[in-house]
């Protein structure tokens, strides 16, 4: 049991006995909270954990006193602990995970310690979910193939993580073909309150708190649990009892009132917060979410604005637990004694809303009223860029000849004909530039949701029965989060209707969204090239950045269910679908979109008639042994992996093959050279793609030269569990555009030295076998989108000491800091141009054992003609652990030594 020095220690009755509970209101009665009122849900709940862990050490306290007297205008620049209580993991970045738990178990046996020390410490799900591609489609037997090739594919990966399973304590994996990571925490892993044994006898009751290892996790916020993305390496951490060490957070308060009138969509809902939070500016910020209109949504629809935080650029996004919450558990098929604990809970700690709640105090505010949403997608290359139904034509054909930017496509006039066409010869295809090649209904935002699932199904319906078809250039594909939207679908018979329309199942998981949406049927890739096409994809994802969803398709669109059927059958984006025909019925006339849109009662009745709670019961009871394929394959090794240079899927990482005992010293970075020099919004997708593999470039190369065919090559994202094919992927997006290497697309840099330009990994490695240490520099947001650990980590196994940027993306600063790669910031309105610097100079960074969080180093650029500039950086290492973590050369270095050092003493 922990410590209580404030008292806070009561009982709480439940269904299933007397419980513990650190009651806050004690806090209140002392004087350390003027009001919990006041405070934003989430604060609470950061300061009930803080309340109930202190130890004296990893919490202290001064960290309770601290949340205590938060000050929601201006919160204090002082860090406070946050131990969560689960972590979730899906396999992209769960198995690199796994990896590393496994390299530390390597590393202390080397070091003639127990490996067995190295277990989770709190439970820890992996969900098996972004391994499916879509490499067949539109027809019934689709979804065989593509789980028999998913499973051809990953033998390697599934086996490893079949040994983890086995291996480690507290460790549990749902294995593939069952949904997607978001979707499963969100219908049955989640609890809304926790319970851990206690030496006193009774339980300890506590909220739901989680990290996950993908950015997405705050789907889970809907349902009033606190959780959010980190990298592999912080939640490695968090797995082996390792507090995360935040700056007191930022809470922007958002109002919804009114509802969502006629014909809008959650999704639409969802498209207009991340507009406007990305507008606020919430970078690092949490979104806490109060007002009326709360009681007016499903809590689908909050879990579908929760999921795309990271789009809006939150630490996430909150909506507290209220009689919604508590009807969802019921209609999840949560067990009724928790529902009730997670009642009596919430609400003997000022931790359940009503409409009579008083509105908490925020840092600022924005307010939305639902009832002038309007029907909307985002795009061509940014979730946070929405546009209206009416304005996606214009702005569609005005980005053709913008310059190249996540707005424009950099086309010339000249190469467009009056209509705007172009007729690819010598197949029957008509292609021109807007012609929608992916309509893709996959997993994450939008799957979670019964409205837009059953909405999508109603419209198919409707266009169905009015002799609606797609184009046949058109790649359908529906690829639910759980199995449970399948019971639901057909329950309500309006899956025939979407296989009629070719959006038969593909695979239960994270399929276009990620990367995998597989290929393009050859006479349409064929066109594609030939006519140089800005073809589209719309798919109901949460993520459009350049170059992720499809290497051919440079205009993706993110829409709601519905919308993505509407446009498989307009089979363009360059229409308004207001005015203009999907097509035409059986007699020629023409159909439009409002002939086949379903109501929101139509919707309503169809949901109320089909989703049942006995269908999660069917769904989710034994789920982790629910694969017979998974349960019947072999387990290798016992405590320690048994790594093997023959495997192209799993290698024991260098992270800590040299790692002993003792703590080095921080040495100043001198003589750098610059790899990589990028302007504003680089994405983390850049940094490390997770899509396909290109066999001429090193990545590719590799794979071939330890016999791996091209067509085995399977993507970035199921190979991170091996650092030569990760290292060799970093900075390989086809889209990179390195300044360094002007008049190239794609992974390419110039070894300065002689000027020759090559591909980002040959050229790092002269400079590696020189001794010569590297830097990045970037514009604006660097490292936004997904919480990729190997974004930093291949950053680091390229030589990169440390990136200087105008600002980053939370969990990629962060992640860079777990690796040992120093975040710099350029002083507000600078960067290297300011300064008349191009990026070929020398760079020496002056960062000593004294390093500070905050300090301020003056960076020195030398020129080929001898001359130096200076100019100020900041150290972007927030807090004095994230210091601790740096020296070590990452956050798991910091935790091994502690392992280790632990074993000695008590050897």
């Amino acid at each position: 049991m922990a410590q209580d020095p404030f008292g806070a220690r009561d009982t709480l009755d439940t269904p299933d006995g007397s419980a513990y509970l650190y009651r806050l209101d004690r806090l209140e009665a002392d004087g350390l909270v003027p009001s919990l009122d006041r405070l934003p849900f989430s604060i609470k709940i950061l300061l009930e954990g803080a309340l109930r862990g202190i130890d004296g050490v990893a919490v202290r306290e001064q960290d309770v006193e601290a949340l205590a007297g938060y000050d929601p205008a201006a919160p204090a620049q002082t860090e406070v602990p946050y131990q969560p209580g689960r972590v979730l993991l899906q396999d992209f970045t769960g198995v690199p995970a796994v990896v590393d738990l496994a390299a530390l178990r390597s590393a202390m046996a080397r070091n003639g310690a127990d490996p067995s020390e190295i277990n989770p410490r709190v439970p820890v799900n992996l969900v098996i979910d972004h391994s499916v591609q879509v490499d067949a489609f539109a027809f019934p037997e689709a979804y065989q193939i593509n789980a028999d090739r998913e499973f051809e594919r990953n033998q390697e990966r599934y086996e490893f993580l079949r040994w983890g399973a086995d291996a480690f304590e507290n460790f549990s994996v749902v294995p593939p073909e069952r949904g997607i990571c978001h979707q499963v925490n969100l219908e049955y892993l989640a609890t809304g309150v926790l319970s851990v044994p206690s030496d006193e006898g009774l339980p300890v009751l506590f909220p739901d708190t989680l990290v996950g290892t993908d950015s997405h996790t705050t789907m889970i916020n809907g349902l009033g649990v606190l959780g959010w993305g980190v990298g592999g390496i912080e939640a490695e951490a968090a797995m082996l009892g390792q507090p995360i060490y935040m700056l007191m957070p930022e809470v922007v308060g958002f109002r919804l009132k009114g509802r969502l009138r006629e014909g809008v969509t959650a999704t639409d809902l969802t498209l207009t917060v991340t507009q406007m939070l990305r507008k606020h500016g919430v970078v690092g910020k949490f979104v806490e979410f109060f007002g009326t209109g709360l009681s007016t949504m499903s809590l689908p629809d909050r879990a579908t604005i929760a999921n795309m935080a990271p789009e809006y650029g939150a630490t996430m996004g909150f909506f507290p637990i209220d009689a919604e919450t508590l009807d969802y558990l019921r209609r999840t098929n949560r067990p009724d004694a928790l529902v009730q604990t997670v009642e009596r809970y919430t609400k003997a700690q000022g931790l359940f809303r009503t409409d009579e709640t008083p509105d908490p105090e925020f840092a600022s505010t924005l307010e939305l009223d639902l009832g002038e949403v309007e029907p909307s997608m985002s795009g061509p290359k940014r979730p946070q860029d929405r546009i209206t139904l009416p304005h996606i034509q214009p702005e569609f054909r005005e980005a053709l000849t913008r310059p190249p930017s996540p707005q424009g496509f950099g086309l010339s006039e000249d190469r467009l004909d009056a209509t705007g066409r172009y007729a690819h010869e010598g197949t029957e295809l008509d292609l021109t530039h807007g012609d929608v090649v992916i309509a893709a209904i996959t997993s994450c935002t939008n799957t979670s949701n019964p409205s837009v699932m059953i909405g999508a199904g109603l419209l198919a319906k409707k266009a169905v029965e009015k002799g609606l078809s797609v184009k046949p250039y058109v790649k359908t594909s529906l690829a639910p989060g759980s199995r449970v939207v399948t019971e639901y679908l057909d329950a309500s018979g309006l899956q025939p209707y979407l296989d009629r329309l070719g959006f038969n199942l593909v695979g239960y998981g994270c399929t276009t969204c990620i990367g995998n949406s597989g290929p393009l049927p050859e006479p349409v890739t064929k066109a594609i090239q030939e006519g140089d096409l800005v073809v589209a994809g719309v798919l109901s994802g949460n993520r459009n950045f350049e170059g992720r969803i499809h290497p051919h398709v440079k205009a993706n669109y993110l829409a709601s269910p519905p919308l993505v059927v509407a446009y498989a059958l307009a089979g363009t984006v360059d229409l308004d679908l207001n005015t203009d025909p999907l097509g035409q019925d059986q007699a020629g006339n023409d159909v439009f979109l409002k002939d086949v849109w379903p109501s929101q009662q139509e919707i309503l009745d169809s949901i109320n008639a089909s989703v049942k709670p006995e269908q999660f019961r069917e769904q989710y009871e034994g789920i982790e042994d629910s694969n017979p394929r998974w349960n019947e394959m072999p387990i290798k090794g016992g405590q320690l992996f048994e790594w093997t240079e023959e495997s192209t899927y799993i290698q024991e990482p260098p992270f800590f093959l040299d790692v002993t005992p003792e703590t080095p010293a921080i040495r100043p970075i001198e003589g750098a050279r610059v790899l990589v020099k990028v302007g504003d919004s680089v994405t983390t997708d850049h940094i490390s793609p997770a899509g396909a593999i290109p066999t001429g470039e090193p990545a590719g190369r590799y794979l071939q030269e330890h016999g791996v065919e091209p067509r085995d090559f399977n993507s970035f994202g199921s190979r991170r569990g091996n650092d030569r094919v990760m290292t060799r992927g970093t900075f390989a997006n086809i889209r990179l555009r390195n300044q360094l290497a002007p008049g190239t697309e794609g992974g390419w840099s110039t070894y300065l030295p002689t000027g020759e330009q090559g591909y980002m990994y040959d050229v790092a490695m002269r400079y590696r076998d020189d001794g010569t240490p590297l830097v990045v520099f970037a514009g604006h947001d660097y490292g936004m989108g997904s919480s990729r650990d190997w974004a930093a980590k291949g950053t680091i196994l390229l030589g990169v000491r440390a990136v200087v940027a105008k600002s980053y993306e939370r969990i990629h600063r962060s992640n860079l800091v777990g690796m040992g790669v120093l975040p710099l910031l350029f002083k507000s309105g600078e960067g290297l141009d300011t300064h008349g610097l191009d990026g070929t100079e020398h760079f020496d960074i002056p960062v000593t054992d004294d390093v500070e969080p905050g300090q301020t180093l003056t960076v020195t650029a030398r020129k080929a003609d001898g001359s130096t500039t200076e100019f100020d950086a900041i150290v972007a290492l927030n807090t004095p652990i994230e210091v601790a973590y740096y020296r070590h050369g990452g956050i798991l270095h910091y935790v091994l030594r502690d392992f280790l050092t632990t074993a000695l003493e008590e050897a």
